[in-house]
């Protein structure tokens, strides 16, 4: 195609090449590069002459004292678990970007929380990938009647906005950015070319008139978000829908919030008749906890503001294979091999001649130190086949030489582990004063791995 040319270009810093290489040379990435279709010069307008880009009066250095603090207006989704990962709830002018697996139920959370938008804002719904029909199917099973609601099944950017054009929307939800496209560029949808131009246009917009933008996007086999990494530098929020297909529980996490903590979850329960909240996750994830079973500990970790109580299982068994094998699912892979090192060398447990299993019940993920002693403690119960208490929990980070480090907010893990039932607590011996006018559970101090021993009993039969 005369005018044309292809060119390869890294998703992840956006590095242009002629050929396709098999490791950026700027950033480092390894098969990074996808091809792409640019129009020469004068063939096609770039991004900065998109007539959706539009400058707002002109603007002008101002002295940091005149500045003026500027109170963001939100707006409630109806879901609150929703509103507490996004800082209380969608702001006014940003632009938030939702990405997750294919079949997690984005598309079914967007359009739950147009029912309660619905009801006194203008909403847009853009989607490329289903019919109004199908769109109408799923509204009707999710009992969403939004006055206010407005269903475009359209692909062109151009004619999108000019529909946002007439119907002026407070919001406006484009599922998915990836099969958007523009006339401006001449590459195929879903291109790094055609997101960047879809994504700034629907930015402009957002910024220039005020208007809540929610921007579905796809996942590479990776797990990470399809398209230019630049994507997430240029939305306001960056939210990861987590989840097993298998499983009817869904995670919201957010990567990147500049209106709010980026440490915040929310808990949902897929249930035939759409996304159902989960206030309280402790009580789910230890909903079938086995009884006077080896090998299961509960542990307390904190995400966000939330104190959430978690089931670690480990299964220690005699290996048959040459290598012993070690599997980690829903913690960190090197810090369970750090923890097996450090009981192996102070407590003298063969951990080498077994295969260790490690589970987290729910789906969860831990990355915190603090669930080091619950770890340790469902590991030893599992190779002694002694019994950890019904009614105990562990929380503590371990070191190298065996020590139990004091951790972070003990004093609200253990409340809310009281609120649940436990009436024990294993914690570091620094955090104890803390945590000694808590009514209803009894303080266990640990100074070091070895005083852990002491809290296993053995198996009943």
């Amino acid at each position: 195609m005369k005018g044309v040319k292809t060119v390869y270009i890294c998703s992840e810093c956006e590095y242009e090449s002629a050929k396709w290489l098999g490791k950026c040379p700027r950033c480092n990435s390894w098969n990074s590069f996808v091809e792409d279709v640019v129009a020469k010069e004068g063939s096609a307008p770039t991004a900065v002459q998109h007539p959706s880009i539009v400058r707002v009066g002109e603007n002008h250095a101002s002295p940091f004292s005149e500045l003026e603090a500027t109170e963001y207006l939100r707006s409630g989704t109806g879901l609150s678990e929703l509103d507490r990962v996004l800082g209380g709830g969608l702001v006014s002018g940003s632009v938030v970007l939702l990405s997750g697996e294919p079949g997690i139920g984005k598309s079914t959370l967007l359009l739950q929380i147009c029912d309660t938008l619905g009801a006194d804002k203008t909403v847009l719904y853009v989607s490329g990938e289903e019919s109004r029909g199908q769109i109408k199917l799923r509204a009707e099973r999710l009992q969403v009647h939004g006055n206010k609601l407005y269903i475009l099944t359209e692909t062109n950017l151009e004619h999108i906005l000019e529909e946002a054009k007439k119907i002026n929307p407070d919001v406006i939800i484009a599922d998915s950015v990836q099969t958007l496209y523009s006339d401006h560029i001449t590459s195929a949808p879903g291109s790094i070319s055609n997101v960047k131009e879809v994504a700034m246009a629907f930015i402009a917009k957002a910024k220039s008139e005020g208007i809540s933008v929610i921007l579905v996007g796809h996942v590479n086999k990776e797990g990470g978000i399809a398209g230019p990494k630049v994507l997430e530098h240029m939305v306001d929020a960056v939210l990861n829908f987590e989840g097993d297909r298998r499983q009817s529980y869904r995670i919201i996490r957010a990567a990147k919030n500049r209106f709010g903590s980026t440490n915040e979850i929310g808990v949902f329960e897929m249930t035939d008749t759409g996304l159902r909240e989960v206030p309280n996750p402790s009580e789910m994830l230890l909903a079938d906890r086995p009884v006077g079973s080896s090998g299961n500990c509960a542990v307390c970790t904190i995400e966000g503001t939330r104190p959430l109580v978690a089931e670690i299982q480990a299964l220690v068994t005699q290996t048959a294979f040459p290598a012993p094998r070690r599997t980690a699912n829903g913690m960190d892979y090197n810090r369970a091999y750090l923890i097996l090192a450090v009981l192996e060398k102070r407590l003298g447990l063969k951990f080498s001649a077994n295969d260790v299993y490690l589970n987290v019940i729910g789906g969860m993920h831990l990355d915190e130190p603090a669930t080091d002693l619950g770890v340790a403690l469902a590991l030893i119960s599992s190779l002694t086949d002694r019994v950890i208490p019904d009614d105990l929990i562990a929380i503590g980070e371990l070191g190298l030489s065996g020590e139990v480090r004091g951790v972070a907010n003990v004093e609200g893990r253990v409340r809310e582990a009281a609120r649940l039932g436990f009436h024990r607590a294993v914690i570091p011996q620094h955090n104890v004063q803390s945590c000694e006018k808590i009514a209803g559970i009894e303080i266990l101090p640990a100074k070091n791995v070895y005083d852990i021993l002491k809290f296993l009993k053995p198996k009943a039969e």
